[in-house]
């Protein structure tokens, strides 16, 4: 039974939900190349921004100036009065298409990327290629965006480095999609990472943590990618509460008391660019 309640349909792909400096859900369309903003109590909604590079993850600098991630540029943009202006390149970094993002409260971003043609091997192999233990998925960079725009690698080798979140101890958690698991790292002063460790693997779930979200608790909320799933993951593994969506769940936000769940009947763009099939939906939590 559906744990969810829909509040938008008619999406091409929704990506990279996050509650915004004024409290509203802001999230991109990969195909409708837009940034918008929803109001989830009123349901006004407007686009904030079009990205013709595909735009994924977002986040805002501490004056709240946004940046969003242009996916096949490879770089992270900046929006000004003005309209958007480059804010880093991550082209010497990112192996193929840049993806989420997280901006720290020090307007740092970590930005992950797929590190190879994922939709290409699925059409071209199956999914069940990348999926099974003897698969051989490249490692690829994440990139540290200072506020200034500087660019460095933050970490190496990830399997398809995706959604992240701060935990309440300071800790950096990133979703490796292709590693079946979530691996946390130590934040220095400067952004820099170390001390990288498995939080909790999913494999054994059969869950491939596309986006994730941090509750207040430390727990760890969890789009399925190949399930029609949100979780909720603590450190170790263990899952405590799991909502059910109406679609297979790619990205997910708190929005106050609410989760947020991106969804759709498949992540091939050769399906969501064409049909409006993504949906945006809540769980009361």
């Amino acid at each position: 039974m559906v744990d969810t309640t829909l509040v938008r349909d008619g999406l091409r792909f929704g990506e990279g939900p996050r509650r915004g400096p004024d409290g509203r859900l802001h999230y991109s369309d990969f195909y409708d190349h837009e940034v918008r903003a929803l109001d989830l109590d009123t349901g006004a909604e407007e686009v904030v921004c079009a990205v013709p590079g595909q735009p994924s993850g977002l986040g805002w600098l501490p004056d709240g100036r946004l940046l969003v991630v242009s996916m096949k540029d490879r770089v992270v943009l900046r929006l000004e009065d003005s309209g958007l202006v480059r804010h880093a390149d991550l082209n010497d970094i990112a192996t193929f298409h840049a993806n989420d993002m997280l901006v720290d409260a020090h307007g740092r971003a970590y930005v992950g990327n797929f590190g190879f043609d994922l939709h290409a091997a699925i059409a071209a192999g199956g999914e069940a290629q990348l999926l099974g233990p003897d698969r051989v998925v490249p490692g690829t960079p994440l990139a540290l965006v200072q506020p200034d725009g500087t660019t460095s690698v933050a970490a190496d080798d990830l399997k398809f480095p995706n959604g992240m979140g701060l935990l309440p101890d300071g800790r950096l958690v990133v979703a490796e999609t292709l590693a079946f698991g979530l691996t946390a790292f130590d934040v220095a002063s400067d952004g820099t990472l170390s001390g990288r460790r498995v939080w909790a693997p999913l494999r054994d779930h059969f869950i491939a943590p596309d986006g994730i979200a941090v509750d207040d608790e430390g727990g760890v909320w969890v789009a399925a990618a190949l399930q029609p799933y949100a979780f909720r993951v603590v450190e170790g593994g263990e899952i405590t509460h799991r909502v059910e969506t109406s679609q297979i769940c790619f990205a997910v936000a708190i929005v106050d008391d609410r989760l947020v769940c991106c969804t759709a009947p498949t992540s091939q763009p050769e399906v969501v660019s064409t049909a409006r099939l993504g949906r945006l939906e809540v769980h009361r939590l």
